[in-house]
This record gives C-alpha cells, structure tokens and sequence, in this order.
C-alpha cells in the first residue's frame, strides 16, 4: 500500500504581499488566503496573488460565504482554488461547484479580460478550468452528512475546520454525537470513498504524521500571524516580559 502524498500549505491571514511571496518563495505546496477572518477585504487579494507569479505554489483563497459572485471573483483574479466554510450537505456543495464552474458543470460567468486569463492575452479557459474546490467541515451536520457531500462532483477536498467543528461539538449534547475523533475518521474514509482528498489545519508540527497516517493528505500547519505571535512571545520571554 504506497503512502498518501503530503501536500503542506500555511494559512495568511495579515494580508501582507511580502508575507505571501516569502511563503510561496520557501516552497509550500499552497496558501490559504483567508477572506472568513483575515485582516484585509478582498480588494487587498490580487497584489497577495501576483506574489507568487513564478512559484509552483497554489493560490486557495477561502471567501467569507458560499456567494457566487464572491467564489467567481477570486478565481477571476487568479486563485487556483476556493474554500468555502460551513459546507453542512450535498445541496450547499453542488451550489459552490456550480458557482465555480463555467456550463455545461456550472454557470461561473465568463471574462476575456480578468488577471485569471492574462488581461485578454490568453482565451478563458472555459473548456479546461477546474478549479480546486476544499469543502469546509465544520458542523456536525456536515459531518452527518460527509458522504453525501464527498460525492459532489467538482469538490476535491474534505477540509477539516478543527476550532469550529469541536466548538459544534461541545454544544451537541445527545448521546449519539460523536467525538472529535470519530469525525475525523468519518471524513478521512469518506474522502477515501469517493477518490477525493482530506484536510485540515494543524497547530503542531507533530500532528502532521499521524494526521497523514489517518488519510489527511492536504494540511495547512498554523498561520502567519499564529508564528509571529509565538516568535516574538518566545523571544520577550528571555528578557521576563
């Protein structure tokens, strides 16, 4: 049985250009540009994008809500992929694939003149384009439901959202609810099941292995503002500040 392939990303959240060309610079696989929670609107996206002109590394940006214009805008601009939180069934992940491919899939509008096709330079690629699609995994309604959405033809990656999913947790009260754990296991196998991918966002370096023993192929490990805080924590801690 071969090993699953690792495929390492980090999270942005300052909305710094610098920050992302140094991360795409460094070598991850991908970047999650966060639009949910991060510091800047989507207005600061493209400068983050054109920062990695050059790399290999991905572009996913994770938009605020399952809008259409808003997943179309970002791969207008240039993202490889989307992620979209909150994905509780099968109806909400046909909705975002529709909305993030051109027909006959979808109905994602098409542009000749966006930064995604060079300014005109370059055809859309209306024939070829398959944008990377993470589902977020946040609920245990999702969770109830994970094979179901897993199956959603054009989502490629069952994405754990770890704060939000065991926070839903403590507020489910009945017997039947299961673990954190037991989520986990219930999307690593459903992902397995439909020839797609499994993610999730770690904290620890350390988890990192035993998360891909688990089938979780597609980890981001903490944020560019979780390793400054810790840096500078760690280095005012010398000084007994």
């Amino acid at each position: 049985m071969t090993s699953p392939t690792l495929r390492i990303g980090t999270w942005l959240s300052i909305g710094s250009p610098a920050v992302a060309e140094l991360a795409g610079l460094s070598g991850f696989d991908w970047l999650l540009f966060d639009l949910e929670h991060g510091c800047r609107t989507d207005a600061d996206l493209p400068d983050q994008l054109r920062a990695l002109r050059g790399t290999s590394t991905q572009a996913i940006v994770r938009v605020g809500a399952p809008h259409s214009d808003l997943i179309s805008r970002v791969l207008d601009w240039g993202a490889a992929g989307i992620m979209v939180p909150h994905v509780n069934s099968a109806a909400q992940a046909e909705h975002v694939a529709q909305a993030a491919h051109y027909a006959p899939r979808g109905h994602r509008g098409v542009a000749r003149t966006v930064r995604a096709c060079d300014y005109g330079l370059k055809p859309p690629p209306t024939e070829n384009a398959k944008p990377i699609i993470m589902a977020q995994i946040e609920t245990v309604e999702a969770v109830k439901h994970v094979d179901e959405i897993a199956q959603v033809d054009g989502i490629n990656v069952l994405f754990v959202g770890p704060a939000d999913l065991q926070f839903d947790l403590k507020h489910h009260a009945e017997p039947a609810c299961p673990d954190f754990p037991s989520c986990l296991r219930a999307v690593s196998a459903a992902a397995r099941k439909s020839g797609i991918a499994a993610g999730i966002l770690l904290r620890d370096l350390a988890d990192v292995s035993p998360h891909l023993e688990q089938g979780f192929t597609h980890i981001a490990v903490d944020s560019d503002l979780s390793i400054l805080r810790k840096a500078w924590q760690q280095t005012l801690s010398q000084f007994n500040r």
